[in-house]
């Protein structure tokens, strides 16, 4: 047995925003991927996830058949032939390594599941939202749902509010454009679960609340309508303001050595970096208006483009 794959994602703009209504943007990202399947010499890691998948299905009985019905009968089955999620989406990096796996699950066991092919009403695309969130809490505590969305749907998705999202198109690529969106590696796993308690807890501070409002969701906002027009000169600008922003208020998001090379950035205008999900590790998406420079100035690192203008 092996289940269709289900790619990994990256949130380009609109991380812990999201949380207080800033729009975002997320987009498949098909360099990774993790399927369903059935070995018949499991290793241990598949013999991990397979005890996982156990813990996980356990969980889904809990939610609300109001909302999602899975049909678990057939779930146990192929949890006691083994069944694991073989993924090559690196965990804690921001990618969205649950998110693939609720995807997989919700298509291959839930009941009465909306499909991809059918007409996706802003209704359809917020429940199925909302089933995934309450999926997902599992692996974080609290989940938006849009991982697992983006996933499952495999499309760019817009989010203009925590009620108001929709399927989106985004430019086609430049195959011989000078910038690129890419990814550079921290070499650290990222745990989503404390930085979410740090940005929680900075919310309790007016100070904190306003920055968020006047500066990182303005930017936020002017960075997405300009990624969607293909604005790239005003794209950049803001790029750089949200950079700024992040840097001074979301320092212990960002690994430590990677503090004075994003100043860096800022100083040179070669890249602007930002976080890509949660931070404190994993991935960190950089942006360049000529991607030779930013190699250049980057040489220690490696980077993965995502996307060319």
């Amino acid at each position: 047995m092996k289940g269709p794959l289900f790619y990994s994602k990256i949130l380009l703009f609109g991380e812990y925003g999201i949380i207080k209504d800033s729009k975002g943007l997320s987009i498949p990202y098909n360099f990774f991927n993790g399927a369903l399947k059935v070995d018949e010499q499991p290793d241990e890691r598949a013999q991990r996830s397979n005890q996982n998948l156990r813990s996980f299905m356990e969980y889904l009985k809990t939610i609300d058949e109001n909302l999602v019905r899975f049909d678990f009968e057939r779930l146990g089955k192929d949890i006691d032939a083994g069944m694991y999620f073989d993924s090559s989406i690196p965990q804690g990096y921001g990618v969205g390594s649950s998110g693939a796996l609720v995807a997989a699950i919700y298509d291959h066991y839930a009941q009465e599941k909306i499909t991809v092919l059918e007409n996706l009403t802003r209704e359809k695309l917020l429940t199925l939202k909302r089933i995934f969130s309450n999926m997902e809490s599992f692996f974080h505590g609290k989940s938006s749902g849009l991982d697992p969305l983006n996933s499952y749907l495999s499309i760019p998705i817009l989010i203009n509010s925590k009620d108001d999202i929709e399927a989106t198109g985004i430019p086609s690529q430049k195959s011989n454009g000078k910038g690129a969106v890419f990814l550079i590696d921290s070499g650290v796993v990222g745990e989503t679960a404390p930085m979410v308690s740090i940005f929680m807890e900075n919310m309790k501070q007016e100070g904190f609340r306003n920055m968020l409002k006047d500066q990182f969701i303005k930017h936020t906002d002017a960075c997405v309508e300009d990624f969607l027009k293909g604005d790239i000169k005003s794209l950049f600008s803001n790029t750089k303001q949200l950079s700024k922003v992040v840097l001074s208020h979301f320092k212990p998001m960002i690994p430590k050595p990677f503090h004075d090379l994003w100043k860096k950035g800022l100083e040179t205008n070669d890249y602007y970096l930002k976080l890509c999900g949660s931070g404190g590790g994993g991935y960190i998406l950089g942006f360049a208006e000529d991607f030779e420079k930013a190699k250049t100035a980057l040489k220690d690192y490696r980077l993965e483009v995502v996307y060319n203008f």
